[in-house]
């Protein structure tokens, strides 16, 4: 929390300074005539005028501090007087400084005669400018102040002023009190009186008695006192009569007497002061007024001859043709039409237009030897080349110009002052009317005004100085303003003046240059922007510009191509002048200006899971896997086959005889050995469907190879595993290098053989089998039964190893060392997490509870395995994948919801190419190049039209925007649409 501002007691300090200025002070005010209040009060304070008059001073005086707002509580609050009504302190001690230490500041801080105490200390502190007061210009206060009143009569009674509706807005909330409603009161006395009674009655005059009304507006009733009784036999006393004790009489009770309300009337007993400063007044001399106007002043009420507001001043100003008044009218018109612009209108003060406009012409008298005046008289024969056609405008100003001669004390380096100071009021003159025009109410009324024209032709084509740049940008600025309301011809002096800006090197003279001739009759109902007898040098200059990476500059240059390409008569001239298949090349280059491009991939088909090929045959049983099998007893030994070597594909099927047979084939012999039976077919079949849910056996109607209807049994969802797993499973893994030779030997260099296909459950497993079925023979052995590392000639095939792919020399030790990273990865691929629930766990005692959900989760838990999962695989999904081109785009704003469209420099390249592809077969060009071709004899299909020629070269790359911009394939539908219907049929199909 911040600390809390420390409160200045102000205290007055009898300091030696504090006694001498006191002296001073008391001298000034017995000299002046004034009296002095040495230690004023402020409630219980008192003021120390001392450090008043410093504090003051130090803040600029008495003037500078009333002329700000506030000013005053700020010295009280920095003095320590600020008490709890900030505004009665704060005019309080204005009023202490201004009776006090006011006159003595101007004398001794400013060095100048104070004004007399009739306008300083006689009067109120309101107001200022102290330093300024004079006889003259001080204005005293009305009668009704009572110090400022100069007769001695009794002011008369103010009566109340109508409250306006204004001013009773502010208590609308508040009711009116309803009138008193005053009870009638008989007269219960005689009628009768006596001459006497009558006669006192008559006492007072009528002055009297109107003059005693005039300051009681309490009503008549309520005045009634019984009167006092007289003297003699003429009184009579009437006793009251029966109607007194009525109730209502009686409990009636008179509303109280409102005090008269009483004012203070100055006199020479009780303010002898204003009578003294009366009598001096009247004895000084009258003081003689300089200018008569003040006399006529004095006698007008307040407020009567305020003068013209600041926009008739500044207008008067302006067409006094005064200098300093034209500068004091620029410089404040100028000002008001950049703060006010949106309200301050040309149709709102008559000759505003015309004094602008002709102040702006005088630049002709500073640069030529012309003074430009505006005639506005139909019989003018405009004889003076200096005249100025007001009413129509001035057709050959261009030629007048032409003719003119340049002034040759004009030095572009040195400026004489008077020089500066006149085109200081053309260029605000010309700076008013750009900002005016800004509205478009003022645009429209300065389109309509003829000189203004002849005004902008005269500044375009002012001589190049660097004094009237500027005067040429708000030209162009102005143009560009009005022009949306003008129809210009091909030869209208403002048109080719714009024309031939074109021709500069200032990128800024372009660019509004170009803006203004793109607005001609951009608002007009009817007519529209033709842009005629456009010079060649003009248009190769815009085709340059095409390739600068300017966007300002392009975009502006796309849309004066798109108006001007829409004319026939302009293609004509592009045509004969100027290579079109480079304006077309760089157009089509521009469909991709500033665009953003991305891929993006289409899904042609999703994902989906799918199984690896059925194996055709159930894989034979490995040794260690039948041996646990035969050691279980049916059914469970049948639950646990099946689960090993099968697994669920809702697609895939077996025949009921391709599983029993290998069933059979796997255990009807080692049964027998063993003297066990073995389960029987039907039982098989029914333990398969117990096994896995969506097994079932099914009957199949086929047809056979006479055409005879066959059933076929067949067991559906169920497939063979391409790899068999454990009870546990875990998945066995197959051997890979080729079968042993049957007699002894090294593994031969070449390998043609079948491969082993030994099943083993772990890699210690078949690493055992390779030293014992592959290597045993062929290597000897050492005295621990070790084999010997001896070097051969060793390839490895497992699994297409590209390692050794065919015989290498090493040592036996490096090649089983390769070997053992294939059985490590086959034993990790291959192995599965265990079971939740074993497969040789008993199924469900009958058929109907496998339908269970205990008993489907234990079938469904029984058949995940490695094998199971790895037979599975995803299939990816189809894309393609395409390229976008994104250029700049913009939403309606009638329709913020709708899809953006395209805009910018792209959308203009594209309306070109329509232009160009609409109207060129219509222009003489086309006309003159059929003939030609008709002439060498080349058939009319043969022949190619200017379409052709300048479509042909790029139709790849428009096919190509056409894909990829989804913005502008409307425009380039609507374009193929145009070449289709041309010559350009042909070419589309070839491409």
């Amino acid at each position: 929390m911040a600390p809390t501002k420390p409160i200045v007691e102000h205290t007055v300090d009898r300091t030696p300074e504090y006694e001498k200025f006191l002296e001073e002070l008391r001298d000034f005010h017995e000299k002046r005539g004034t009296h002095l209040d040495p230690e004023p009060k402020m409630g219980n304070l008192s003021v120390d005028l001392y450090k008043l008059f410093n504090y003051i001073v130090q803040n600029g005086g008495y003037d500078k501090v009333s002329d700000e707002k506030l000013m005053w509580r700020k010295m009280c609050e920095g003095l320590g007087l600020m008490r709890h009504n900030a505004p009665a302190d704060a005019y309080t001690l204005k009023q202490i400084f201004y009776k006090n230490l006011a006159a003595f500041e101007i004398k001794k801080i400013h060095n100048k005669e104070p004004p007399p105490p009739e306008i300083l200390e006689f009067t109120t502190a309101k107001g200022g400018s102290l330093l300024t007061r004079t006889l003259e210009n001080f204005v005293a206060k009305g009668r009704n102040d009572r110090e400022d009143s100069e007769d001695g009569s009794t002011p008369g009674r103010e009566r109340p002023v109508a409250e306006t509706p204004a001013s009773g807005r502010a208590s609308r909330g508040l009711r009116e009190a309803p009138a008193p409603r005053v009870i009638f009161h008989p007269d219960t006395n005689s009628s009768r009186q006596t001459r006497h009674a009558s006669g006192t009655q008559q006492i007072g005059t009528p002055s009297s008695n109107s003059h005693s009304q005039s300051h009681n507006n309490t009503p008549m009733g309520q005045n009634n006192s019984h009167p006092h009784p007289g003297r003699g036999g003429a009184y009579v006393f009437n006793p009251p009569g029966p109607d007194m004790n009525n109730p209502i009489v009686q409990g009636f009770q008179p509303q109280p007497v409102q005090q008269m309300p009483l004012r203070i009337v100055d006199t020479p007993s009780s303010n002898p002061e204003l009578f003294a400063r009366k009598q001096r007044l009247l004895k000084q001399p009258p003081v003689v007024a300089h200018n008569p106007g003040m006399l006529v002043r004095a006698c007008l009420p307040q407020g009567a001859l305020d003068g013209p507001n600041i926009y008739e001043r500044c207008l008067l100003a302006l067409r006094s043709g005064i200098r300093s008044e034209q500068a004091f009218g620029t410089h404040h018109l100028l000002k008001i039409s950049h703060e006010r612009g949106d309200k301050y209108k040309f149709s709102a003060f008559c000759g505003l237009a015309e004094g602008l406009t002709e102040l702006a012409l005088s630049i002709g008298s500073m640069i030529y030897h012309v003074n430009w005046t505006v005639s506005y008289d139909p019989d003018s024969d405009n004889t003076d080349i200096g005249e100025l056609d007001g009413l129509e405008g001035t057709p050959d100003i261009l030629e007048r110009i032409a003719h003119l001669k340049r002034r040759d004390d004009v030095d572009d380096n040195i400026l004489p002052a008077e020089f500066r100071d006149q085109l200081t009021l053309v260029l605000e003159a010309t700076q008013t009317i750009r900002n005016m025009v800004n509205m478009p109410d003022n645009a429209y009324f300065m389109s309509e005004y003829p000189p203004v024209k002849d005004l902008l032709c005269v500044l375009l084509n002012l001589p190049e100085l660097e004094c009237v740049v500027e005067l040429k940008h708000l030209a162009l600025e102005i143009a560009e303003s009005i022009l949306p309301y003008l129809v210009l011809r091909s030869d209208d002096p403002l048109y080719q003046s714009l024309l031939a800006k074109l021709e500069s090197d200032d990128r800024g003279v372009i660019l509004t240059a170009l803006k203004a001739l793109n607005k001609i009759a951009l608002n007009h109902p009817i007519e529209t922007n033709r842009l005629g007898n456009v010079p060649p040098s003009v248009l190769q200059r815009i085709m340059d510009w095409l390739l600068l990476n300017d966007e300002d500059l392009l975009d502006i240059t796309t849309d004066f191509l798109y108006q001007y390409t829409a004319v026939v008569e302009n293609l004509d001239t592009m045509l004969k002048h100027i290579k079109m298949e480079n304006l077309v090349t760089h157009l089509v280059r521009l469909l991709s200006h500033g665009a953003k491009r991305s891929t993006r991939e289409l899904i042609v088909s999703e994902a989906r899971l799918a199984h690896d090929p059925p194996n055709e045959a159930v894989v034979p049983t490995p040794k260690d896997l039948l041996e646990k099998l035969l050691a279980i007893e049916e059914p469970e030994r049948c639950y646990a086959w099946i689960r090993c070597f099968f697994e669920e594909d809702p697609e895939s099927n077996i025949t009921q005889l391709a599983i029993w047979q290998a069933y059979n084939t796997e255990f009807l012999e080692p049964l027998k050995r063993k003297g066990r039976s073995m389960i029987s077919a039907p039982e098989f079949i029914k333990s398969i469907t117990s096994v896995y849910e969506s097994a079932g056996a099914q009957i199949v109607h086929e047809q056979g190879p006479g055409g005879q209807s066959q059933q076929k049994y067949l067991i559906k969802g169920i497939r063979p595993r391409r790899h068999p797993i454990s009870p546990d499973g875990r998945g066995y893994f197959q051997c890979q290098l080729p079968t042993p030779p049957p007699a002894g030997g090294v593994v031969p260099a070449k390998i043609t053989t079948a491969k082993c296909g030994a099943w083993n459950l772990t890699a210690e497993k078949m690493w055992e089998h390779i030293v014992t079925d592959h290597l045993g023979q062929g290597v000897p052995r050492i005295e621990d039964g070790k084999l010997a590392n001896k070097e051969g000639m060793y390839s490895c095939v497992w699994n297409n190893c590209q390692k050794f792919p065919r015989p290498t020399k090493m040592f036996l030790a490096q090649y089983m060392a390769h070997l053992k990273t294939h059985l490590r990865d086959e034993e990790i691929r291959r192995a599965a997490k265990p079971s939740e629930v074993s497969p040789l766990a008993p199924p469900p005692p009958s058929p109907a509870a496998a339908s269970t959900p205990t008993s489907a989760t234990k079938s469904r838990s029984g058949s995940l395995s490695s094998s199971s999962s790895k037979s599975r695989v995803v299939k990816p999904a189809k894309t393609v994948t395409i390229t976008l081109e994104e250029t700049a785009n913009a939403r309606d704003e009638r329709s913020p919801n709708a899809p953006p469209q395209a805009a910018g420099v792209p959308l203009s390249a594209v309306l070109i190419l329509r232009n160009i592809a609409q109207y060129v077969p219509k222009t003489e060009a086309e006309q003159e190049l059929l003939k030609q071709r008709r002439e060498r004899g080349e058939e009319e299909e043969q022949g190619e039209g200017w379409n052709e020629i300048l479509f042909r070269p790029v139709m790849g790359r428009l096919w190509e925007v056409f894909t990829e911009n989804r913005l502008l394939t409307p425009h380039l539908g609507g374009l193929f649409q145009l070449l289709e219907q041309k010559q350009v049929r042909r070419l589309i199909l070839e491409d």
